[in-house]
């Protein structure tokens, strides 16, 4: 009997201990840096194009002063892997040295940074399905880890993966724990971010353990519901494109008109789902409440790196709406966020041959202001 209580108190104190190593961690301390961002996409990433010239004027020096300027305090950088993908050493990779001056650049005006390892479908298929890719994947991430291990280590962010779209969360852990432990022989002090496998969702994080390794935030991803942040985009559900103006919040009456013009019955289902499930900002918070209380069990840092609504097929008022009630909900949890995106088709932005023009719709709901 003497033997199970000192056996059980035992398991309290070092339980105790953990959770205060983790509370007084790296990762704790420089999060608070990752409180409101913005992706710079379609650059380094999530693009058909990866020539210099487009990467030179793409976004530029003046775009990164301007975010600052705006009063985000960090910017995610999604990377292709391809961008790395040089015959030499990379102290002579333009593509390379072109990353490298952006993150410098950002880092000189105060704003932190999160290098997303950010590749194609394509590649996360070849992860899922062929060991020697996993291998290859693993070497990059030792090069990229070597060359970034002296980068001002307190600002600069290492995302091991967005969204590892694969049903197989199993194989994707063994291959998250093989990356953070491989990351950590070449850069030991950086702080790493870490999603569940798919699409980086709420329920795709809630099923990672709690690492060892104490020097890391989870994320999540938020962008809920698709029927609305995603009506009228071209990719995902071929019906996602036909929706337009769909309001938020919703209820089952402001969403009748939209019903009675569909004649797909599955859309119609959708749009019956979205009118009656109440969403609104309060059924939001609650999203947001749940995922909060899953970090605070396990006392671990928590930020959302991507959420946003596409902007083509929408009036700007129902967007306001949403992303206010999004950010007011992370804040209320003291949760970080990063927007998706700079510019483009969920941008804050826009930029044309006659420069930057502010969306001060967008820069109310974030709570900014130029």
């Amino acid at each position: 009997m003497r033997s199970r209580l000192f056996a059980a108190i035992v398991f309290i104190v070092s339980s105790a201990s953990m959770m205060n190593a983790q509370a007084s961690s790296l990762a704790w301390k420089r999060a608070d840096h990752l409180r409101r961002g913005i992706a710079l996409s379609s650059w380094f990433g999530t693009s058909t194009d990866y020539s210099i010239q487009r990467l030179r004027t793409y976004t530029v020096p003046e775009d990164i002063e301007h975010i600052h300027q705006l009063g985000f305090d960090h910017v995610r950088i999604p990377v292709d892997p391809v961008i790395f993908a040089c015959p030499g050493a990379w102290d002579t990779c333009e593509r390379v040295q072109m990353l490298d001056q952006v993150i410098h650049k950002a880092l000189s005006v105060g704003l932190a940074v999160i290098l997303d390892f950010h590749p194609d479908n394509q590649y996360t298929h070849q992860l899922e399905t062929n060991e020697s890719a996993v291998e290859k994947y693993l070497r990059l991430w030792a090069q990229i880890a070597d060359h970034y291990a002296t980068t001002d280590q307190e600002h600069l962010f290492f995302e091991v993966m967005n969204e590892y779209n694969t049903a197989d969360s199993y194989r994707w852990l063994g291959t998250l724990e093989e990356s953070i432990r491989v990351i950590r022989q070449h850069a030991p002090n950086v702080t790493l971010i870490v999603a569940g496998a798919g699409f980086s969702d709420i329920w795709d994080m809630v099923q990672l353990p709690v690492f060892p390794d104490t020097n890391i935030i989870y994320n999540f991803h938020y962008y809920e519901p698709h029927i609305f942040t995603h009506q009228g985009a071209t990719w995902g559900p071929v019906w996602w494109k036909d929706l337009h103006n769909l309001p938020f919040p919703a209820t089952p009456t402001n969403i009748t008109d939209a019903m009675n013009n569909e004649e797909d019955q599955t859309v119609r289902w959708y749009l019956w789902q979205y009118g009656n499930e109440h969403w609104d900002g309060a059924r939001i918070a609650a999203d947001i409440q749940f995922v909060a209380d899953w970090a605070k069990s396990r006392n671990v840092p928590l930020m959302c790196d991507e959420f946003g609504v596409f902007r083509e097929a929408i009036s700007p008022e129902d967007r306001e709406r949403w992303i206010t009630a999004t950010r007011t909900a992370f804040e209320a949890n003291h949760i970080g966020w990063t927007m998706w995106n700079y510019q483009s088709d969920f941008g804050v932005v826009y930029k044309d041959n006659t420069g930057i023009r502010d969306d001060p719709s967008v820069l109310r709901a974030l709570g900014l202001k130029k």
